[in-house]
């Protein structure tokens, strides 16, 4: 790679880093009292497949180790936002559901984070927003890839 590339890459790292930064310390600060990000994250996944998914597969769909999850999936349960249960096949594997209750707390932060991403984008303009996803999602990609 060249030197410009090096610095384009560089800058664009940067700002990445830091615009994620600002972001999770902005929706952390409105999300309902209690809710993490990891677990708003957990529970609009779960609600967003609308099915079941083991520890394992929710880890790895979050790139964090299975202890991390584990951890979250611990709170989600205490808060009775997820149902956790044994797969009848194999007892050594769990398959976790969002309840009743998780989907109620992930529509009620859905609800307190909308406005404040919706005044991001409108600030932007929704045109210039629409034209960098497409970049963002390619760059998401490959570093899934790797």
């Amino acid at each position: 790679m060249s030197d410009k590339t090096d610095d384009i890459a560089v800058a664009l790292f940067g700002e990445l880093f830091m615009a994620d930064q600002l972001a999770r310390n902005r929706i952390s600060k409105v999300l309902p009292k209690g809710m993490e990000l990891s677990h708003f994250s957990v529970l609009n996944h779960l609600a967003r497949i609308g099915d079941e998914r083991t520890p394992a597969q929710l880890a790895r769909a979050f790139h964090v180790t299975r202890g991390a999850m584990t951890n979250t999936l611990a709170r989600l349960e205490w808060a009775g936002h997820v149902h956790i249960r044994p797969d009848w096949d194999d007892a050594r594997r769990k398959f976790v559901a969002i309840s009743p209750s998780g989907r109620a707390a992930r529509d009620a932060a859905v609800q307190a984070v909308t406005p404040l991403i919706g005044e991001v984008v409108q600030a932007l303009g929704a045109d210039r927003v629409k034209a960098v996803l497409p970049v963002l999602r390619e760059l998401r990609v490959r570093l899934e890839g790797e």
